[in-house]
């Protein structure tokens, strides 16, 4: 960042990446808890977002690691002008050439020296509506700036190559970007929103930034400039149960702020600098009261293990599920979808709650191959039981505890046969969570008819 002032699996992403369907067999009907509002019936409505995978940490490491090294090469920095950031621009590049993506090297010169943005674009998705998502890529030149901006570097990269791992085909195009010369008064997100036609700068649809995921004492602060953007952060945050604080110590002191000031809408996560953290931030988030969320900004300290794995793992998965959630189309899948997208909390080791959902209009019974997709953020899904509510009250048991199924969320669809049920009625989906210590909720579900 500028001094300027200007518990997850990888399995149950692929299952829900690749729409694999579970069958779900009847089970025997008990009752549940209130019904939350009906939404209304969405024979026309947008499905939801495909799951965005699980980030792997060690993966994100190693790109640090990587930086690490090539700091260490060039005289234990990458700022601009220095041979370290373009030897870590190249390796980023590299990467994204290797997966597919289709990169470009922006030139521009800030203080006597070249410098470099690296922009890179996912094939496919509306040309009118791109969705951004980025980061700076320089250090200061009293270290290898690991936290700032390696850790916004490093998770951007990641983010990407797992599009690319997913094949993923949203329906905004999708573009990446690392930055130069942010530590110089954001010259390269300047240089290059400065560049863009006005027709261009419509068609940026919003830039989501990443500027120090890994502070060692670290807060988790979310920007609050875009409403939808900023809930779409929330939503991932209330779902593993962090709180967050709205993000108040960079301020147009990183790249967003110049998306931001051409109309652009700008969203991003931040996990502190030098601000000291307090008593009530250390007794909700941990780490020490008292101190900066990051005592090795801007100086030398800042190196690899001046990283605090578990933010660097939130955050980047939550990167993931912006990026995922917010350039999603709305493409309905085949037959007519009735949703609800009204959010049901889920006690922790309580009472089953459930949410409904209201058909109508139909002829006869449902059909035998009815699509359940169920969207339920939860920070220990082993802990939850699924039914399926028929309106007659017979249950059809979706999902079961299990002790050891450890991960987060269940996004996925399963297939109930429900030709033995009247179509028209309301449908609920009942979730109980059945242990201690984990929290949660129902974020959206639907039938496919």
């Amino acid at each position: 960042m500028s001094h300027s002032a200007h518990r997850r699996t990888a399995a149950a992403t692929a299952l829900a990446l690749a729409g694999l369907l579970t069958a779900a067999v009847p089970a025997t009907a008990a009752p549940g808890g209130p019904p939350a509002p009906v939404s209304r019936a969405a024979a026309a409505a947008s499905p939801a977002a495909p799951a965005a995978p699980d980030i792997p940490l060690a993966n994100v490491k190693a790109h640090l690691s990587q930086l690490q090294s090539i700091a260490g090469a060039n005289g234990g920095n990458r700022a601009h002008g220095r041979p370290g950031y373009k030897a870590s621009l190249d390796y980023v590049k590299a990467k994204l050439d290797a997966a597919g993506f289709t990169t470009t090297v922006q030139q521009f010169t800030s203080a006597g020296s070249t410098g470099y943005n690296l922009i890179a674009d996912w094939p496919g998705g509306d040309p009118n509506q791109v969705l951004m998502a980025g980061a700076h890529l320089d250090s200061v030149s009293s270290g290898a700036g690991m936290n700032d901006n390696g850790s916004g570097s490093a998770g951007v990269l990641e983010t990407a190559l797992a599009v690319s791992r997913a094949e993923l085909q949203p329906e905004k195009h999708l573009r990446f970007a690392w930055w130069g010369a942010e530590e110089l008064g954001l010259v390269g997100s300047r240089y290059y929103v400065g560049n863009l036609s006005s027709t261009d700068r419509a068609k940026v649809s919003g830039y989501l930034n990443f500027d120090m995921i890994g502070s060692p004492n670290p807060g988790y602060f979310v920007y609050d400039d875009d409403p939808v953007i900023e809930q779409t952060f929330k939503d991932f945050y209330a779902g593993i149960g962090v709180p967050t604080e709205i993000e108040t110590e960079g301020d147009g002191r990183s790249d967003h702020a110049s998306f931001k000031n051409v109309g652009i809408a700008v969203g991003g996560l931040f996990t502190g600098a030098s601000r000291t953290k307090s008593t009530a931030q250390a007794q909700k988030w941990g780490g020490t009261a008292g101190q900066a969320f990051d005592r090795c900004y801007h100086t030398s300290c800042d190196t690899t293990s001046n990283i605090d794995d578990t933010a660097l793992d939130r955050n980047s998965d939550a990167m993931a599920h912006a990026v995922w959630t917010l350039s999603a189309g709305s493409t309905v899948p085949p037959g007519d979808v009735y949703e609800t997208t009204v959010d049901v909390a889920i006690p922790d080791n309580g009472a089953a709650v459930a949410s409904s959902v209201t058909v109508s209009g139909r002829a006869g019974n449902a059909p035998a191959d009815l699509e359940v997709g169920v969207d339920i953020k939860h920070t220990w899904r082993g802990d939850l039981v699924v039914d399926l509510l028929a309106p007659d009250g017979t249950a059809y048991r979706l999902k079961d505890s299990s002790g050891s199924d450890s991960a987060d969320n269940v996004i996925t669809t399963y297939t109930v046969n429900a030709s033995g049920e009247t179509a028209n009625g309301t449908w609920q989906l009942r979730v109980q969570d059945v242990a201690r210590y984990d929290t949660g909720y129902i974020d959206s579900w639907r039938l496919t008819f």
